[in-house]
């Protein structure tokens, strides 16, 4: 097994190595995707719309409901596969920008998942508003040579056109829904309306060249809908869609109810996590509870809660009042920008603590990434770029805890050390997160960070393999760095075992 980045900083991608063999399976022309692009943000803008002028998510998407039920769906939503009780699936969330981030972990994926059942992409299939004619450089050339079926869950991006293309490739070519009767004038729904981003008139037009790329029966998947359960082997695995904020609509909720009943074993899979960043976001239901809810209950069996959106990997095991601990995983490292990991605060949540909680990248290499982005963006690399030696000590000296990997050589870590870090919003332990409420810190984490911030390796991106058995559900979250040696032999980053019985 090769070093992962826990082990040494040639495994994390740091060393000067070969570079992959990615860049081969590219488009010749790559988009450049920057949140920091006015034009970008204005095609976007459905989700702040929907947060000012109210969330037509629910309504559209039980219109979506009701079409695929005419059109003959399952009434409960639930995919019975035929695998027995010992199957393998992968996991990859946020995936779809279509650059050499998303490319560069294709290769490794390839390999780790030869022998899987399927797979399924928690959140944000399309960068940046989920258009059909963006599918075939950011889903189906990059998946061509996944022998097996692809289900999918959408993200807030897939629903910036209101989830047409994402129906049309993941739901037997759904048709689009019939237009609804213009809202009131003067009212808040007539405004989103007039100011409300939809597709082009002509998207898809590539679409149907573009599943000539997945067109083997085995690649074949047809879902019922953007909500659904797959029953495979001993477990049932639960998609649900959270829509442009976060949250479940009443009919959705009701139907995760009743598909969580039952001593069948279960795996959440969700585009909000319920824990992350050291923080529990339990994801409200409309009418009252919400998702976390139905996942602790003892009665409903639940193991895990997989959720992508935010872009890199997190784990909490959580211990449960009845005796069982709980994994919540965030796995969105996909493909799209880096979101921080070295913002996270020392973790203490839910009976959670730096001991149990794992992350990938380490918060000292994604403090030493984030520091040399700044550096080249401000033309100051001399004053900015840390080692990746001198991020791991600093983050170890902040939160107060050991160094993560196994240290070299000591470090000192000096004045201009720990400003860079304090600047790039670096978490701390709690005796000092009091000290930490600049503005600086908001501007640098979730203004800056955004803005197509990788161009080389490493790439830190990351994807989960679930090896499945009657007994137990055992869990590996791969690394992808652009690398030659990790698309080689993908490191493992962090690995755990989930009892079923």
């Amino acid at each position: 097994m090769s070093d992962s980045s826990r082990d040494t900083a040639e495994g994390a991608g740091w060393a000067a190595a070969e570079p992959g063999a990615y860049r081969a399976l590219m488009p010749s022309r790559v988009e450049k995707i920057s949140w920091l692009d006015p034009r970008m943000l204005w095609a976007a803008r459905n989700g702040v719309l929907a947060s000012w002028l109210g969330d037509p998510t629910g309504r559209t998407r039980a219109r979506w409901v009701e079409q695929r039920a005419a059109a003959g769906a399952p009434a409960d939503k639930v995919i019975r596969r035929p695998d027995p009780d010992r199957f393998s699936f992968m996991v990859i969330g946020d995936t779809g920008e279509g650059d050499a981030p998303q490319y560069a972990a294709v290769p490794g994926f390839l390999r780790v998942s030869q022998d899987t059942s399927f797979a399924v992409l928690a959140s944000d299939v399309i960068y940046p508003v989920g258009s059909a004619d963006d599918y075939e450089s950011k889903f189906f050339r990059p998946y061509q040579d996944y022998r097996a079926p692809i289900y999918a869950i959408p993200g807030n991006h897939d629903w910036y056109e209101d989830l047409g293309a994402f129906m049309r490739v993941f739901c037997d070519d759904a048709p689009p829904l019939p237009a609804e009767p213009r809202p009131r004038p003067l009212g808040r729904a007539w405004l989103r309306s007039l100011l409300w981003h939809r597709p082009r008139p002509d998207d898809g037009r590539l679409l149907d060249t573009a599943r000539r790329l997945r067109a083997a029966e085995d690649q074949r998947a047809v879902q019922p809908g953007p909500y659904w359960a797959i029953d495979a082997g001993p477990v049932r695995i639960i998609g649900i869609d959270t829509g442009l904020l976060g949250t479940l609509d009443a009919e959705q909720g009701a139907w995760l109810r009743e598909v969580s009943r039952g001593p069948r074993p279960k795996i959440l899979i969700t585009g909000s996590p319920l824990y992350v960043d050291g923080k529990h976001h339990p994801c409200a239901i409309d009418g009252g509870g919400t998702v976390d809810d139905i996942v602790t209950a003892p009665e409903h069996h639940y193991v895990a809660a997989i959720g992508g959106d935010i872009h890199n990997y997190q784990r909490y095991p959580v211990p449960l009042k009845d005796g069982r601990t709980l994994q919540y995983v965030v796995a969105g490292g996909g493909g799209a920008f880096m979101h921080a990991t070295h913002t996270i605060p020392r973790v203490n949540v839910a009976g959670v603590t730096e001991r149990e909680f794992r992350c990938y990248p380490l918060r000292g290499d994604s403090l030493a990434f984030y520091s040399r982005l700044y550096g080249r963006r401000l033309r100051l690399p001399r004053l900015f770029a840390l080692t990746a030696a001198e991020g791991q000590a600093v983050v170890a000296e902040r939160l107060g805890i050991p160094p993560t990997r196994v240290p070299g050589p000591e470090v000192e870590v000096t004045r201009r050390i720990r400003r860079v870090a304090g600047l790039l919003g670096t978490g701390s332990g709690p005796d000092r997160r009091k000290r930490l409420r600049l503005p600086v810190r908001k501007v640098y984490t979730q203004v800056f960070s955004p803005g197509s911030a990788t161009y080389s390796p490493p790439f830190f991106k990351c994807f989960l393999r679930l090896d499945v058995t009657p007994e137990s559900v055992r869990l590996r979250c791969f690394a992808a760095t652009g690398n030659l040696a990790q698309e080689l032999n993908p490191p493992v980053e962090d690995e755990v075992t989930i009892p079923l019985v």
